[in-house]
């Protein structure tokens, strides 16, 4: 009796360790008891859920029982919650409210986590501060010649993002030297790029939505950020779905489950059906085998494909932008999106065919030369993104093996491509048995 016990012990542990192979529990670390003591003195009561290392998604919560649908994964007391009331709530308040013009909500924020990262053991937020990330992969963070391997759609996004960190650091430094009397230290030296850069990219990556009343001592930007110390391990994924809002009964800020999630798996939340560029874009990560991702085909693109002769070649491009048929053309998992489709038989009408555009923007099938047309030139378009794409991926491993500090962001950009890739090929394919069929 007592061997077969043995075996069935061996048996049970070696199902334990295999639970633990794809996430290794990490609340035995310092840091995290530290901040779960700080979570439970603000009321944090903890559930199923454990601080984990996994392989594929890197930091996450992974849950030691098997979650159904309809399952609350997680209870976030307001007292945990750190939000622009808790700024003025603390040392920095009064200096805000004197300041004119009024900063930003997110200004405010961004201020507060330098000045609480800077106060060290003294700041009661330390806890959670020595959990949040110390570098980002949001393309503001990277550097140019990385940046440069970004899809033309992303990129100009990302420079966008950087003007816009410039220009809130720029335009906060009079108000960051009026915080003076509150530190031995030059506020240049602690309010400088690379701090409101972590301070921006912390906030835009880790932020829940959570709408507050607008105070008179703020700008009239949109009050609706909250950190969630904790909840903002639980990572995203394209597959699930989850309810989340803040209970006004409760005094919480709670996520419910819509997915069933097995005993020692990793929890997955949805931040919203969005595609990779947005994703590597807001948050500094790509999802593998995302749904809802999709290639961008810049105007640009789209012209180098049409005759610069055609006479109605500005008549038909005034149309297509003022119909707003020059954004969000792209390549999915199922082909050619309509709106590429239909722009691009706009393009290819003929001059007694022009007056029929109305009509092509309506979708209708004016003839079947414009349809044939229409598929060669998609086809054209989708080999030459796919040979672009091709062209990147071979730079970016040569510059892997070039430069090793690179590394991460190179692969982050390289994941981004492969998946264009795979949509490019599934999208070539369906043009390549639609000409068949034709």
């Amino acid at each position: 009796m007592k061997k077969s016990r043995g075996r069935t012990g061996r048996k049970r542990r070696r199902k334990h360790l295999q639970s633990f192979m794809d996430g290794v529990n990490c609340s035995h670390t310092l840091e995290y008891i530290k901040l779960k003591k700080w979570l439970k003195d603000r009321g944090f009561e903890d559930g199923n859920l454990r601080p984990a290392e996994f392989w594929d998604t890197g930091r996450g919560l992974m849950t030691t029982k098997a979650l159904q649908v309809r399952d609350l994964i997680i209870s976030l007391p307001e007292k945990c919650l750190l939000t622009t009331g808790t700024v003025l709530s603390s040392r920095l308040g009064e200096y805000l409210m004197k300041w004119k013009p009024p900063v930003s909500p997110l200004v405010a924020l961004c201020t507060f986590l330098i000045a609480e990262k800077h106060a060290g053991e003294k700041s009661p937020w330390k806890p959670y501060l020595d959990v949040l990330p110390k570098t980002y992969t949001c393309p503001v963070c990277l550097e140019h010649n990385v940046v440069s391997l970004l899809p033309e759609p992303l990129r100009k996004k990302a420079e966008e993002q950087r003007t816009t960190v410039h220009e809130l650091y720029m335009s906060s430094e009079a108000f960051f030297s009026s915080l003076q009397p509150l530190f031995a230290e030059n506020t240049g030296t602690i309010f400088n790029y690379s701090a409101v850069e972590w301070a921006w990219c912390t906030i835009n990556t880790r932020t829940i939505y959570m709408k507050h009343s607008q105070r008179e001592c703020f700008s009239l930007e949109p009050d609706v950020y909250a950190l969630a110390p904790y909840l903002d391990l639980l990572n995203h994924s394209p597959n699930v779905q989850v309810k989340a809002a803040f209970n006004e009964q409760t005094r919480s800020y709670e996520i419910w489950t819509n997915s069933q999630c097995k005993k020692y798996e990793e929890v997955f939340i949805c931040y919203g059906p969005h595609d990779n560029q947005r994703l590597l874009l807001e948050y500094g990560f790509v999802a593998m085998d995302n749904p809802h991702s999709s290639v961008y085909v810049s105007s640009d693109t789209l012209l180098k494909y049409f005759p610069p002769l055609d006479k109605q070649r500005n008549a038909k491009l005034s149309i297509l932008k003022d119909h707003d048929f020059l954004e969000n053309l792209t390549f999915g998992w199922d082909g050619p999106s309509w709106r590429l489709l239909t722009a691009l038989k706009l393009l290819n009408l003929r001059a007694d065919e022009f007056t029929c555009w109305r009509r092509t923007l309506l979708g209708d099938v004016i003839s079947a030369r414009n349809e044939q047309e229409t598929l060669n030139v998609t086809e054209k378009i989708c080999h030459f993104l796919i040979e672009e794409t091709q062209h990147v991926l071979l730079q970016i491993s040569q510059l892997k093996r070039n430069k090793e500090n690179l590394k991460k962001h190179l692969a982050l950009v390289e994941a981004l491509r492969l998946e264009d890739l795979k949509i490019l090929q599934k999208s070539a394919e369906i043009l390549c048995n639609l000409n068949t069929a034709t």
